[in-house]
């Protein structure tokens, strides 16, 4: 029996597109605006947030490095009741994920075929050696441009959890790090890779399409980070549209977010301090 193949939508490391890459069945017009009910759902509707929230840093009579802000922040006073709404929250930001995932699998077409989740066990542990790879080449330049961001005093202090210390917090970090590669992956890049491709866009349109969304959403921590952030959307853009596999992304994010989510909960503060980091 041969070898089952594995499709590359875009990329060299593999055939030719799959069908539904080139017409998804869908007129323009109707498209077009699929892509903008998505993001304004997801994404885009948090860029736009973003961007408002850096205007209202600035405009702050309390200068933007000395402000901060909480990525997981406690939803209840209650310890149980804030369990329960921490999976809620997590559950339920992965929505706009099952919406994509709909949306490409119309007509039926395999949805895990367009993001090139399908292929051998061997694909899959070269999935696993690009993410840790991709994780390592964004992580350590990120803590490096946050800390000189911070230096300079155009960045927020990033505190990734307001969690309190209690038996479960680390596994809901390390759930919202995987929802987080998850959403960003999948609409940032495999989604609107895919339906900007179907619209005829060109390969260095998506990849600046895609980036510049990514650099937009995380505004809120201040420019240099948002820039830095467009830089990791090229990179990650650049491989997916050149390898056609989504995996890699997801767990190189998740790696960078688990990192910084539950690393100042276990590395001395005297170390994070040393490093500028807090």
């Amino acid at each position: 029996m041969a070898e089952p193949t594995t499709s590359y939508p875009f990329g060299a490391e593999g055939a030719a597109a799959p069908a539904g890459a080139k017409s998804s069945g869908v007129s323009r017009p109707r498209l077009r605006a699929e892509v903008l009910i998505v993001l304004g759902l997801s994404l885009g509707q948090s860029a736009i947030f973003a961007a408002i929230r850096l205007v209202e840093r600035y405009m702050a009579t309390t200068p933007i490095g000395g402000q901060s802000t909480t990525l997981n922040p406690s939803a209840s006073q209650i310890d149980w009741l804030d369990f329960f709404l921490q999976l809620l929250r997590i559950g339920f930001s992965l929505m706009p994920v099952a919406l994509t995932l709909y949306l490409l699998s119309q007509r039926g077409a395999s949805w895990a075929r367009r993001l090139g989740l399908t292929g051998p066990g061997r694909a899959w542990w070269r999935d696993v050696g690009w993410g840790f790879i991709l994780a390592a080449c964004i992580g350590l330049p990120g803590l490096a441009l946050y800390s000189i961001s911070r230096a300079m005093g155009q960045t927020v202090r990033i505190d990734t959890s307001g969690l309190p210390d209690l038996w479960w917090s680390a596994t809901v970090l390390l759930l919202a790090a995987a929802a987080a590669g998850v959403l960003e992956e999948f609409i940032a890049v495999g989604y609107l890779a895919t339906r900007l491709k179907d619209l005829g866009w060109s390969v260095p349109a998506i990849i600046l399409a895609s980036s510049l969304l990514r650099g937009a959403y995380h505004l809120y921590q201040g420019w240099p980070m948002a820039l830095g952030n467009v830089v990791m959307g090229v990179v990650f853009t650049y491989v997916y549209l050149r390898r056609g596999r989504l995996a890699p992304l997801v767990l190189a994010h998740w790696t960078l977010d688990a990192v910084a989510f539950v690393g100042p909960e276990v590395v001395p503060h005297s170390w994070m301090t040393a490093l500028g980091l807090t």
